[in-house]
């Protein structure tokens, strides 16, 4: 404490604990991001993510999301728990947009472009009805929707391979 202080002088060792204090509050104040309003109208959603592809290279995703819109028209940002954008997936039809640090890719399809980012398919139209609490069939995936009065489900994917987890734990 003393080599803080300079010379043992409580004042300075107050006014050093300020500063640091100053200093902190600054840059968590600098990782904050204000919430992005919903388009009139649209749907939404935010919580965690998660989602794991099984096979030969296996791959595990987790991160905070805001999703708002429909199948048809819609945005997903994907944040890291300090606030940093990951990932944004914008498509309306005709159109899809996937945004990851300085890397776009585009494509005219949305199922497409999902399938080359994850390596697997993934039901878009399902998984808006699934958060709406509503039974959805996809080909080959499993929804358990038992959780979703707690804003939580899980749906499960075993054929065709690669088998995937796909978690969510959301609030509208």
């Amino acid at each position: 404490m003393r080599l803080l202080a300079g010379n043992g002088n409580p004042f300075a060792l107050r006014q050093w604990m300020a500063w640091l204090a100053l200093a902190c509050t600054l840059w968590l104040t600098g990782c904050a991001q204000p919430p992005r309003a919903a388009e009139s109208g649209a749907a939404s959603w935010s919580g965690r993510l998660s989602l794991q592809v099984e096979g030969q290279a296996s791959q595990s995703f987790s991160s905070l999301f805001d999703l708002q819109g429909s199948p048809d028209k819609g945005e997903l940002v994907l944040t890291s728990p300090l606030g940093n954008t990951l990932a944004r997936l914008q498509w309306e039809a005709g159109r899809a947009q996937l945004t990851t640090g300085q890397e776009t890719r585009e494509s005219t399809s949305l199922d497409e472009l999902l399938r080359q980012a994850t390596g697997t398919a993934i039901p878009v139209a399902a998984i808006f009805e699934w958060l709406n609490g509503n039974q959805a069939t996809a080909t080959g995936w499993q929804a358990d929707l038992s959780g979703s009065a707690d804003g939580r489900l899980v749906a499960r994917r075993h054929d065709p391979t690669p088998e995937a987890t796909l978690r969510i734990a959301f609030s509208r």
